[in-house]
């Protein structure tokens, strides 16, 4: 049995960032970029105008003038030419700004009959004009190599005239679950049957981590069903099968995997939940076994299988990140075992992070996930702690 740091490191032994890919911009919200991206345009690309009214100069905007209109600059149809002294150009928001215009004079404060308007109200100083380039110039980056792209980023993209990106391949990670008595949500249940529930939050866990997860079924209990599964997984960058990890009697999942061809590297750790959690290869793929009580299994996915994902994908880094926080409610001293608490946190009224351990932290319970979004470090043999001690979290969602 293994030390949580060892097992970590084994399974990222050797692991490297995912070969590129190109997309297209509707496609790299949370996807990792593989190069620097540089405007090809400035934008906007020309001085726009920011208001419906005229185009003039500045120096002309005496309250009482009149001024002539020459033309017109609706957006997408600039006016041919360059205003002189007394004219004006009709223009519209979005319109090109004309040649010898410094000011755009919103429609409510002239007065128009026929091609000529008097200004009624005065102008304080030159508006209304956005220059070109005010939002980014030609050739400038928006955003570097390894930057973690969101939902804004596809517009940005596409206004600097670029029309895909390369981003890292986000790795492909096949679940399936094991056990015959597992049946899927809505089934009416059998004597002894249960709701097959893990994979479920599982998967949207590999999404917001950079991973594309594809959930494969459920094995039955035998050495030649679950042999099959890990066949037809091969071709994936991570294999997780949930459940069947322990030495019962049916518990067939890693003799399967040998006659499928693996090698295990190994098959427990010193953790809780999650002891029977393993660790092998088959062929290119890395395969993490997750034990099947939903606490393990989501617990142990968020220590070994994220960093994973991340190396794969270069999303952030791959590190846990610890930080201090303050107990809200008292724990008991530890065992032998790397322990981690689902727990709830939040900031106080003095700044501090306090956090407080659901009550129950049975391993087949699911329910403290709910409100969970941090766990609760325990080290091997460490003593009680009491309310308003110091204890480390790590970010579960």
């Amino acid at each position: 049995m293994i030390s949580v740091d060892e097992a970590i490191a084994i399974i990222l032994d050797g692991a490297q960032m995912l070969d590129v890919e190109t997309v297209s911009l509707g496609d790299v919200s949370g996807r990792v970029l593989a190069e620097d991206i540089a405007a090809r345009i400035s934008q906007p690309p020309f001085a726009a105008s920011a208001m419906d009214g005229y185009a003039v100069r500045f120096s002309d905007m005496a309250p009482g003038a009149e001024l002539s209109v020459v033309g017109e600059a609706p957006a997408g149809a600039p006016f041919d030419g360059t205003i002189a002294e007394g004219e004006a150009v009709r223009i519209l928001t979005g319109g090109a700004v004309p040649s010898g215009a410094d000011h755009v004079i919103m429609q409510e404060d002239v007065t128009r009959q026929g091609e000529r308007i008097t200004i009624n109200m005065p102008q304080e100083k030159p508006r209304h004009i956005r220059q070109a380039g005010i939002d980014f110039q030609e050739g400038e980056v928006l955003a570097n190599k390894t930057t973690r792209l969101h939902n804004f980023h596809g517009s940005i993209f596409a206004a600097a005239n670029v029309p895909s990106v390369s981003v890292t391949r986000r790795p492909r990670v096949a679940i399936f679950s094991n056990g015959d008595e597992l049946v899927e949500p809505g089934a009416t249940l059998g004597p002894g049957e249960i709701v097959n529930s893990n994979h479920f939050a599982l998967s949207a866990m590999v999404i917001s981590w950079g991973g594309a997860p594809d959930y494969l079924g459920c094995a039955a209990d035998s050495e030649e069903a679950i042999a099959d599964f890990f066949t037809r997984a091969r071709d994936a960058d991570i294999i997780i099968p949930i459940g069947g990890a322990s030495v019962g009697d049916y518990d067939f999942v890693k003799s399967a995997f040998h006659r499928a061809g693996g090698e295990t590297l190994f098959e427990k750790i010193a953790v809780r939940p999650g002891k029977p959690t393993w660790f092998g290869k088959l062929g290119y793929a890395r395969i993490v076994g997750l034990p099947g009580n939903p606490a393990s299994a989501l617990v142990t996915a968020a220590l070994f299988v994220q960093p994973l994902v991340r190396r794969l994908a270069a999303t952030q880094s791959d590190a846990r990140h610890f930080s201090k926080a303050i107990l809200a409610q008292a724990i008991a001293a530890n065992g032998g075992r790397e322990t981690y608490l689902r727990a709830s946190a939040e900031q106080g009224a003095d700044g501090a992070i306090h956090v407080t351990p659901a009550p129950n932290q049975d391993s087949s319970l699911l329910t403290p996930f709910a409100s969970a979004n941090v766990l609760i470090r325990r080290t091997a043999n460490t003593p009680a702690v009491a309310i308003g001690g110091d204890v480390e979290i790590v970010r579960l969602r």
